[in-house]
């Protein structure tokens, strides 16, 4: 009896999957465009003067990419990650999410795709400062009408997720920076969100911790998850597999990034 060994690669890039066996047959697998949008503007008065923040953006992003979102003061990242966020709504063009036209969409449906399919991180963490880890972290539950009982369950196992399984019961004045971030990234997570939305998540962080954090988010995209990243840290961006790049309101560049930074790299990177 004879058996035979095939070994399959797996080449990401953006929406396709190219799958090579040890038979040299390609295979192509096609994700799901989980966010996509098309002509995207943005305008605010100030004044007399109409300030265009956003200028005719269109772009897809896929699931489980892990993508960083860059540029800088006045490029209009801040106002994209907004409407990604669906905390704001676009001048004109679509946003579509998960198949649905969000951009059309009035304040209390954006508040529930906000706790259904968003999960936030913060620079700040926004935590509530008398409330535990766990009442944080299962806050986003009870917006969703979960009952009590499975509240603390899924809670517990995000914490434990995030390796904060012995700090539940700790308020946020008693966690270090790093440790508030997890809870922050916990949260985030409890709801099974489409989209990890992390805006400068290690802004508020020491370089060590920083890594730590990263090194998070590598796992959480691992386990499935589309990570969305903004920063203005080149060296945290590395750590997205596809780097967009603002300038003016405009897409300047959209690359895969075909190395991305890990863990196991900063490890093994000697220390100056």
């Amino acid at each position: 009896m004879y058996k035979i060994l095939i070994t399959i690669t797996f080449i990401n890039f953006g929406a396709i999957t190219f799958v090579f066996n040890s038979v040299d047959t390609l295979l192509i697998m096609t994700k799901q465009e989980l966010i996509k949008l098309e002509a995207l503007t943005k305008h605010y008065t100030v004044g007399s003067e109409v300030v265009r923040a956003l200028r005719a953006v269109s772009l897809s992003i896929y699931e489980n990419e892990y993508v960083a979102l860059m540029g800088p003061s006045g490029s209009g990242k801040s106002t994209l990650m907004n409407i990604l966020g669906c905390l704001d709504s676009p001048t004109s063009g679509s946003y579509y999410l998960n198949n649905k036209d969000v951009s059309k969409m009035v304040d209390n449906e954006l508040a529930e795709i906000r706790n259904k399919e968003i999960g936030f991180v913060f620079q700040t963490f926004n935590l509530l400062p008398r409330s535990t880890a766990l009442d944080n972290v299962a806050l986003p539950l009870i917006y969703s009408g979960v009952g009590k009982a499975n509240r603390s369950e899924q809670a517990h196992k995000v914490l434990d997720q995030v390796g904060l399984s012995d700090r539940t019961h700790h308020q946020p004045n008693e966690l270090s920076g790093g440790q508030r971030q997890r809870v922050a990234i916990a949260r985030a997570l409890v709801n099974n969100p489409s989209i990890i939305l992390a805006d400068e998540p290690t802004g508020n962080l020491d370089s060590k911790t920083s890594i730590e954090i990263m090194g998070l988010f590598q796992e959480i995209h691992k386990a499935g998850n589309t990570i969305i990243l903004v920063t203005h840290e080149e060296d945290i961006a590395l750590h997205a597999h596809r780097v967009i790049r603002l300038l003016d309101g405009e897409v300047e560049s959209d690359v895969i990034n075909p190395n991305p930074t890990t863990i196991k790299k900063h490890i093994a990177q000697p220390s100056l």
